[in-house]
C-alpha cells in the first residue's frame, strides 16, 4: 500500500478546518495536507445562505458561503495542497492514517494531525419517538441541503421538534419559500437557540413557539406524515396526561441537537469528554495522545462560526509548532473543572500556562450573575454577565500572569 508522509494533516475542510489550515501555514508548517470528504471545501456553510456569520471574525455580517470563500481563497493564496472526495477511513494513535479517494486506497504517516471533522445532527432515533415510520421526517439540516443547494421543497406544512438555531432558520427559510410552518415545539422550559434567531425567525413571521412541549407520536399509516401528537412535559421531560393534541402537517423537521463526528477520535484512543463528546484538550488544543489536535464543532459544538475559527487557528498554530518540534514543553498539568450552574469547560487541562480562553456553557438561563474563576479559594478571575443562557458559549480570557502557580481551575456562576 502507498504510504505518504507529511509534517501535518488536518482532517476536515469547513470552517475549523480550513482556519487551521491557514494558521498552520502562516506559522511556518510548509509539509501540510487538507483533507475533505465532500466534492468542495466549506462544510456545512455551504448550505447556509442566511447572513449573520462574521460579525466578530470580519467585523461585517456575511452569509455561510461568503464565509467559507475568505478563507477558502487564504488557503488557496498560501497553496496549500488539499484533497478533496477523500474519506478517512481510520486513524490511529501513531498518526497513520488510511484514505480512500476515487477508487484509491492510501496511508499517511503524519507528524502531528488536526481534527477538524465537525458535527452531525440527532435524528428520530436517537430520540426514540414512537409511531409511524413514513416519509416526510427529517433532521433540520438535511432540509436545509435540500431547499438552499437542491432547490426541493420537501412539504407545505410543517411542525419543527426542537429549538435549535437550524430549526429557527429553517422556520424562517421554509416560510419565505411558501410553506406553512404551524409551529415549533421544545421539550425544554427555554429555547436551545439563540436569542437574535427567536426574534428574527420565528417573532417576525408569526411562528408560535411552544416551551416544555414535545412530539409524542407520529401519524402517516399510508407512507406520508399526515400529523403529529405533541403533549406538555413536566419537570422530568414527561409527557403530563390530558394536555395531548393532534398537529396536521406532511412535514416534521428535528432540531435537536448535535453530535461531535467522533469516530475516528475514538479509534486513535483518544480520551472522549462525556459532556461535550469531544476530545479532551489542554490549552493547546491538544488531546491526551501527543500530536493529535482537535478544535471546532468536532471538539464542542459551538454557537457562532467565528469561535471556531479563533478555536481552530490556535490549533493549527500549535500543530505546526509541534511538528516543528518548537512547542513548548509542558508544565504541571491542572484539570480545569465545571463548577456551580457550568455544564463544562474547554480546555479541559492547563498544561502550558500561556494566555488561554476558556469557553463554557452554562446550566441554566439567568441574568445579572458574575462568573469566577477560582484555584481552590483563591478567585483568579469575576466577569459580570447580565445575561447567561445554555445556547451562547461564554468566554473569559486568562493571562498567563492568572495561571501562576495554580494547583486547580474551577469555573462557576454565582
Amino acid at each position: 500500500m502507498v504510504r505518504e508522509r507529511h509534517d501535518l494533516v488536518i482532517i476536515g475542510g469547513g470552517p475549523a478546518g480550513l482556519a487551521a489550515a491557514a494558521a498552520a501555514k502562516e506559522a511556518g508548517c510548509g509539509d501540510l495536507l487538507l483533507i475533505e470528504r465532500d466534492r468542495e471545501l466549506g462544510g456545512i456553510l455551504n448550505q447556509c445562505i442566511h447572513d449573520g456569520f462574521g460579525l466578530h471574525a470580519f467585523k461585517e455580517a456575511l452569509s455561510g458561503p461568503e464565509y467559507a470563500d475568505r478563507f477558502i481563497k487564504r488557503v488557496r493564496e498560501l497553496d496549500i495542497p488539499v484533497m478533496e472526495k477523500t474519506i478517512v477511513l481510520d486513524l490511529s494513535k501513531d498518526k497513520v492514517l488510511r484514505v480512500s479517494r476515487e477508487g484509491e486506497i492510501k496511508e499517511i504517516e503524519a507528524k502531528a494531525v488536526v481534527l477538524a471533522m465537525g458535527c452531525r445532527e440527532r435524528t428520530r432515533g436517537a430520540l426514540s419517538i414512537p409511531g409511524h415510520r413514513p416519509a416526510g421526517v427529517y433532521t433540520a439540516g438535511t432540509v436545509q441541503n435540500l431547499v438552499n443547494l437542491e432547490n426541493i421543497m420537501p412539504g407545505k406544512h410543517v411542525v419543527i421538534l426542537g429549538s435549535g438555531d437550524i430549526g429557527l432558520i429553517m422556520a424562517r427559510r421554509m416560510t419565505l419559500e411558501g410553506a406553512k410552518v404551524e409551529a415549533v415545539f421544545e421539550v425544554l422550559p427555554y429555547s436551545s437557540g439563540l436569542q437574535r434567531n427567536i426574534r428574527q425567525c420565528l417573532d417576525d413571521y408569526g411562528i408560535p413557539l411552544y416551551l416544555a412541549t414535545t412530539v409524542i407520536d407520529i401519524y402517516g399509516p399510508n407512507g406520508r406524515l399526515e400529523g403529529v401528537t405533541v403533549a406538555e412535559v413536566d419537570e422530568r421531560r414527561r409527557p403530563v396526561k390530558g394536555t395531548e393534541r393532534f398537529v396536521p402537517c406532511d412535514t416534521l423537521l428535528l432540531s435537536v441537537g448535535l453530535i461531535p463526528e467522533n469516530e475516528l477520535t475514538r479509534e486513535a484512543e483518544v480520551l472522549i469528554d462525556s459532556v461535550t463528546q469531544g476530545a479532551d484538550v489542554d490549552d493547546s488544543c491538544m488531546t491526551k495522545i501527543p500530536g493529535i489536535f482537535a478544535c471546532g464543532n468536532v471538539l464542542h459544538v459551538h454557537d457562532l462560526v467565528d469561535f471556531v475559527s479563533m478555536e481552530a487557528a490556535r490549533a493549527g498554530r500549535n500543530a505546526a509548532l509541534y511538528a516543528a518540534g518548537r512547542l513548548a514543553g509542558q508544565n504541571k498539568e491542572v484539570a480545569v473543572k465545571a463548577g456551580e450552574g457550568v455544564r463544562y469547560v474547554v480546555p479541559q487541562r492547563i498544561s502550558r500556562g500561556e494566555d488561554v480562553s476558556l469557553a463554557f456553557r452554562v446550566t441554566t438561563p439567568s441574568s445579572g450573575r458574575v462568573i469566577e474563576v477560582r484555584d481552590g479559594e483563591r478567585v483568579l478571575k469575576t466577569k459580570e454577565e447580565t445575561r447567561l443562557h445554555p445556547a451562547e458559549m461564554v468566554w473569559v480570557e486568562m493571562g498567563k500572569m492568572d495561571l501562576e502557580d495554580i494547583n486547580s481551575l474551577e469555573v462557576r456562576v454565582r
